[in-house]
C-alpha cells in the first residue's frame, strides 16, 4: 500500500515537472515570437520613415522624430545617422531569425548567409551612430552622449566577437556573444516601447522636451543594460535545474511580458508604425 502511494506521488511529481517544463518552453517561444513580430514591424517602420524621406528628398522630416537630427550641410553626420537607422532596420528584421534552432540546424547555409548580413548591418549601425555622436552629439546632452556611446561600443564589440568565435569554430562562445548582440540589437525597439508605456501609464512624468528629464536620464542606459543582464542569466543557467514551482512562476512572468509586448505593439502599429509602413508601400517609385 505504502509503495503504491509512493509510486503514485512520484508519477504525479514527474507529470507536474513535465507540464512545468513544457509551459516554460512554450511561453518562451510565444514571447520570442511576439518580440520578433514587434521588432520586425519597428524595423520596417524605420526603413519606411527614414528611407522614404531620403527618397523624396524631404530629410527635414527626420527632425519630427528627434529634434535637430538632420542638418543640410552636415554631410558626414547625416550619412552616419542615416546608415545607423537603415542598418538598424535590417537588424531588427533579421535578428530573431538567427535564434531559431531548427533553421540553424536544418539550414546552416541560410543561418550563415543571414548571419553575415546581420553582422555587417550591426557594424554599420554601431559605427554610424558613433560617428554622429562624435560630430554632432545627441539631443539629450552629455549623459545621453555617454549612454548611447557605450551602447554603440558594446554593439561593435559584440559584433566582432560573434564573428570571431564563429570563424574559430568555438560555437558555444559564438552563441553566447550572438545572444548578447541580439540583446543590444533590440535596444532601439525597447527604447520606443519603454517610452510608449511610460507615457501611457504616467502621462510622460519625468520627461523633458530636450530629453534631459529624470526619466530621460534613466532611459539613456535602461534600454540596453537590463537586456544584457537578462542575456547573461540565460547564458549562465543553461544547466540549472529549477523546481516546477519556479518554472511555472517564470512562465507566468513570461506570459505577462508577452501581453505587454503585444499590447504595446498594437498601439504603436495602429498610431505610428502602421501608417508609415503602409504609406511606404503605396509610394510611387
Amino acid at each position: 500500500m505504502t509503495r503504491s502511494i509512493a509510486v503514485s506521488i512520484g508519477e504525479d511529481t514527474s507529470q507536474i515537472a513535465k507540464i512545468s517544463a513544457q509551459t516554460l518552453r512554450w511561453s518562451g517561444i510565444l514571447l520570442i515570437a511576439s518580440v520578433w513580430l514587434s521588432a520586425a514591424l519597428f524595423g520596417l517602420y524605420i526603413l519606411a520613415f527614414y528611407a522614404s524621406s531620403l527618397y523624396r528628398g524631404e530629410m527635414m522630416d527626420w527632425n519630427r522624430m528627434l529634434p535637430n537630427l538632420y542638418r543640410e550641410n552636415a554631410v558626414v553626420a547625416t550619412t552616419g545617422i542615416g546608415a545607423h537607422f537603415l542598418a538598424g532596420g535590417v537588424i531588427l528584421l533579421l535578428g530573431s531569425i538567427q535564434l531559431v534552432d531548427w533553421i540553424r540546424i536544418k539550414y546552416p547555409s541560410v543561418h550563415r548567409g543571414i548571419g553575415k548580413l546581420y553582422l555587417v548591418s550591426s557594424l554599420v549601425a554601431s559605427i554610424g551612430g558613433l560617428v554622429f555622436i562624435a560630430i554632432r552629439g545627441t539631443v539629450g546632452g552629455l549623459t545621453m552622449d555617454i549612454g548611447f556611446s557605450i551602447y554603440g561600443i558594446l554593439m561593435f564589440l559584440a559584433t566582432v566577437l560573434t564573428y570571431r568565435y564563429a570563424v574559430k569554430g568555438q560555437f558555444d562562445r559564438h552563441s553566447a556573444w550572438a545572444l548578447r548582440l541580439y540583446a543590444l540589437a533590440i535596444g532601439s525597439w525597447l527604447y520606443r516601447m519603454d517610452y510608449g508605456f511610460w507615457t501611457l501609464l504616467t502621462g510622460g512624468l519625468g520627461r523633458a522636451g530636450n530629453f534631459s528629464g529624470p526619466f530621460d536620464l534613466i532611459m539613456d542606459f535602461f534600454f540596453y543594460v537590463p537586456n544584457l543582464l537578462i542575456a547573461e542569466v540565460f547564458i549562465r543557467v543553461k544547466n540549472f535545474k529549477a523546481s516546477s514551482f519556479l518554472k511555472l512562476t517564470a512562465s507566468l512572468m513570461v506570459l505577462v511580458a508577452t501581453g505587454f509586448v503585444l499590447l504595446g505593439t498594437y498601439f504603436m502599429t495602429r498610431f505610428s508604425w502602421g501608417p508609415a509602413i503602409i504609406g511606404w508601400f503605396q509610394m510611387d517609385f
